[in-house]
C-alpha cells in the first residue's frame, strides 16, 4: 500500500508525485511509462533503496517507510543480472540464504526446488560466463525466488534479452507467477510487455499514475490521449474531426458518430476498427484510401495509408512507446488498418475499407481527456454512409 508517496531531488525535481496505490496480495502489477516518468524510482522507494520525501509505504500492513531494504522482506530482480561471476549457479542461488544464516539443509532444499522449477538442474555447477542470457536471467530470478519473500520487485528484467527470448521469458514469468502466487511489482517501458504480463497495469507520466486498470480496460477505455496513444500495437490512429448531427467528419470523410452534440474532437481509431471491405459486414460505412505500404504478418495484414488531414502531435507518446521518428516528413496523418491477410491490397493502389465507427474513441483537443461517447443507433448498421468514393 502506497499512500501519498513522493520523491523530490535537489533542484525541485519531483520524480514521484503524490502516488497512492493499493496492491492486492498475490497480484502481478505492472508500472509502465516513458523513461524518466518515475516508475523505477517508485520501485526503488518500495524496496528501500531510495528514501521517500513524503508519504507512507506499507507492506503486508506494516509501515516500512523508514526501514532498510533487508528489513522489508522483498526481493529485487534488476535489468542487469548482477550475478557473482566467480560463483557457480548453485552458490549464486544460495548466497542470499547464506547471508541470512539459513540452515544448510534448508538452503539446499530451497535451491534444489528453485532449480527444478526454473529448469536449472543441469546448470548448477556452471559459472555465469558459461550461460546464455536467458539462463542468466533465470538464475537472477531464482536467486530472488529462493528467498520466499513477501513481494518481488522487478525492474525491466527482460530488456537485455533479444526479442524472441523476451517473448519466451514473458510466458515463463506468467506461468511462474501462477505457480508461486507471490505479489509482484514489475517495471517496464514496453507497453506490449505490460499488457501481456500485468493483471493490472499502471500507466505513469511525470511522476504520476494517469490510469490503473486491467489491460483490457486500458485498451478499451483510455482516460486520456496519452494513455490512448501509448497503449496498443500498432498504435491508435488519431485525427482531429468535427462532430455534428450524429456524424464525424475528417479528411473529406463523413461517418456515423457515437458522440452526441456538435464539437471539435480528436478521434481515436484502433487499427482493427478497419477491415478490407471484401471481408467485412456490408452494412458498415466504407471509405476509399490509397495504400502506401502493406505488411503481411501471416495471421493478419497491416495496411498503411495517409489521409488528407494533419497529424495529431503525439511525438512524445510515440517516442515513449519506442516508435522511431517518421523516415519521410509529411503534413498528412498516417493511418494503419489491421485487415484480413487475404486482402488484395497493394502499394500504390486504391482500397476500400469498412469502418466500425462504434469502436471510435473521442478526446478533448485542449485537455486530452476522454469524452463520453453516447451510443447513437442511427446509421450505425445502415447502408454504407459517407463513403468518399472519389477520394
Amino acid at each position: 500500500m502506497l499512500d501519498g508517496v513522493t520523491k523530490a531531488f535537489a533542484g525541485d525535481v519531483v520524480a514521484v508525485d503524490d502516488v497512492t496505490l493499493e496492491i492486492e496480495p498475490g497480484e502481478f502489477l505492472v508500472l509502465v511509462g516513458p523513461s524518466g516518468c518515475g516508475k523505477s524510482t517508485l520501485l526503488r522507494m518500495i524496496a528501500g533503496l531510495e528514501e521517500t520525501t513524503g508519504g507512507v509505504i506499507r507492506i503486508d500492513g506494516a509501515d516500512v517507510t523508514d526501514l532498510p531494504p533487508r528489513a522489508r522482506d522483498i526481493a529485487m530482480v534488476f535489468q542487469t543480472y548482477a550475478l557473482y561471476p566467480h560463483m557457480s549457479v548453485r552458490d549464486n542461488l544460495a548466497y542470499g540464504l547464506k547471508v541470512r544464516k539459513t540452515p544448510k539443509a534448508e538452503t539446499a532444499r530451497r535451491v534444489a526446488e528453485v532449480a527444478a522449477l526454473l529448469g536449472l538442474d543441469e546448470l548448477l555447477d556452471r559459472r555465469p560466463a558459461a550461460l546464455s542470457g536467458g539462463q542468466r536471467q533465470r538464475v537472477a530470478m531464482g536467486r530472488a525466488i529462493v528467498r520466499e519473500p513477501k513481494a518481488f520487485l522487478m525492474d525491466e528484467p527482460l530488456s537485455n534479452l533479444d526479442a524472441k527470448l523476451r517473448v519466451s521469458m514473458r510466458a515463463q514469468l506468467s506461468a511462474l507467477h501462477t505457480r508461486l502466487g507471490t505479489t509482484t511489482i514489475y517495471v517496464t517501458h514496453d507497453q506490449v510487455e505490460a499488457m501481456t504480463l500485468g493483471q493490472r497495469v499502471a500507466v505513469m507520466r511525470d511522476g504520476r499514475i494517469l490510469q490503473i486498470d486491467t489491460p483490457q480496460a486500458l485498451y478499451a477505455t483510455p482516460v486520456n490521449l496519452f494513455v490512448a496513444a501509448f497503449i496498443g500495437s500498432p498504435a491508435m490512429n488519431l485525427v482531429e474531426a468535427d462532430i455534428a448531427d450524429g456524424t464525424v467528419s475528417f479528411a473529406g470523410y463523413r461517418l456515423p458518430a457515437t458522440m452526441a452534440g456538435s464539437r471539435r474532437a480528436i478521434v481515436g481509431i484502433r487499427p482493427e476498427a478497419f477491415e478490407d471491405a471484401q471481408f467485412a459486414d456490408p452494412s458498415l460505412p466504407q471509405i476509399d484510401v490509397e495504400v502506401q505500404v502493406i505488411e503481411d504478418l501471416g495471421a493478419d495484414a497491416h495496411v498503411i495509408f495517409q489521409i488528407d488531414a494533419p497529424p495529431v502531435d503525439v511525438s512524445e507518446v510515440r517516442e515513449a512507446a519506442g516508435d522511431e521518428e517518421t523516415l519521410i516528413a509529411t503534413d498528412r496523418a498516417t493511418f494503419t488498418a489491421r485487415v484480413d491477410p487475404q486482402t488484395a491490397a497493394r502499394p500504390g493502389r486504391p482500397l476500400r475499407l469498412a469502418v466500425d465507427t462504434r469502436t471510435f474513441h473521442y478526446f478533448d483537443p485542449t485537455t486530452g481527456l476522454r469524452l463520453q461517447a453516447e451510443p447513437l443507433e442511427r446509421g450505425l448498421v445502415a447502408a454504407p454512409v459517407g463513403a468518399n468514393l472519389d477520394h
